[in-house]
């Protein structure tokens, strides 16, 4: 045969998808100006449409932000967006509303970073080949973590929720990478120094085994909440050969038997605008077509 591929690169292991990210936000129509607007992203147009609490679609991803005390990932959040010109244009329409937070953004060598007006981090990457297909998403996480507990985290992520995980270095640091989905990864960098107090935000994954890590998980006493027959949390990380408590960040555990596995994102072309409309352009792909 001719055509020779790497066919353990389509492996996904068990955690088959990123769902979202969780933060508390103060206020609503901030967090629209920061998010919608400046950002490009869209708002759930079906589900939790109230003002307590918003779903914003990036990709097949999403930020949910209840309403509450502002809370902040020790870390950054990766994304991709098609048009990084067109996203410093729409963030710089922002600027005035914003001011007096702790809204900023800056651009780097194919990148733009971007702070939200509660501290929230961000780096908004072009598309490219190290991102796989995607034009709009959330390909990784990056959470600061103490010394030395890189190799401890990515043995949990191995030993209890069977996902493939590695140790190697991210920005000159240890850090331990973690694939939860296609094109996603949860990295935890190893960092010195005190890092913040954890306020509870939260992060969401699918799995495809869920019977399987939760034995491993209610064994050690690690589940934090049985919340439906398709889910449950658990917020603690350990070394799974010593026991000792590594990181905490809440992991919300769903099944692919989920209700809302699979559920398809809407995602709105933000360029689109009823003074400059286009019939058929009101949508925008997360992905580009699969070339072989």
């Amino acid at each position: 045969m001719k055509n020779k591929y790497d066919r353990s690169a389509e492996d996904l292991a068990n955690v088959v998808g990123l769902e979202h990210m969780n933060v508390t936000v103060p206020d609503q129509r901030i967090a629209t100006l920061f998010y919608i607007v400046g950002m490009g992203f869209t708002r759930d147009p079906y589900l939790v449409t109230g003002v307590v609490n918003m779903w914003v679609n990036i990709g097949r991803s999403q930020f949910h932000l209840p309403v509450g005390k502002p809370q902040v990932i020790r870390g950054r959040t990766g994304l991709v967006v098609p048009d990084l010109k067109a996203l410093a244009a729409s963030l710089k329409s922002v600027r005035k509303d914003l001011k007096g937070t702790k809204f900023t953004f800056k651009a780097g060598p194919g990148y733009i970073d971007v702070s939200c007006p509660w501290g929230n981090k961000f780096r908004c990457h072009k598309p490219s080949a190290k991102f796989g297909p995607t034009l709009l998403g959330m390909p990784y996480v990056m959470l600061d973590v103490p010394s030395g507990t890189a190799k401890g985290i990515a043995a949990f992520y191995r030993d209890i929720m069977e996902t493939d995980a590695k140790v190697r270095p991210f920005e000159k640091a240890p850090a331990a990478h973690v694939l939860v989905g296609q094109d996603q990864t949860l990295i935890f960098r190893e960092k010195k120094g005190k890092l913040p107090k954890y306020d509870k935000h939260h992060l969401a994954l699918y799995v495809a085994n869920f019977s399987r890590p939760h034995a491993k998980l209610a064994e050690r006493g690690l589940i934090s909440q049985e919340s439906n027959q398709h889910q449950y949390r658990f917020v603690d990380l350990i070394d799974p050969e010593s026991g000792k408590k590594l990181y905490q960040i809440e992991h919300e555990i769903r099944s692919m038997t989920h209700p809302l596995f699979g559920r398809e994102m809407i995602n709105r072309n933000p360029a689109q605008t009823n003074n400059a409309f286009a019939p058929g352009y009101d949508d925008r792909p997360w992905a580009a077509p699969y070339s072989a």
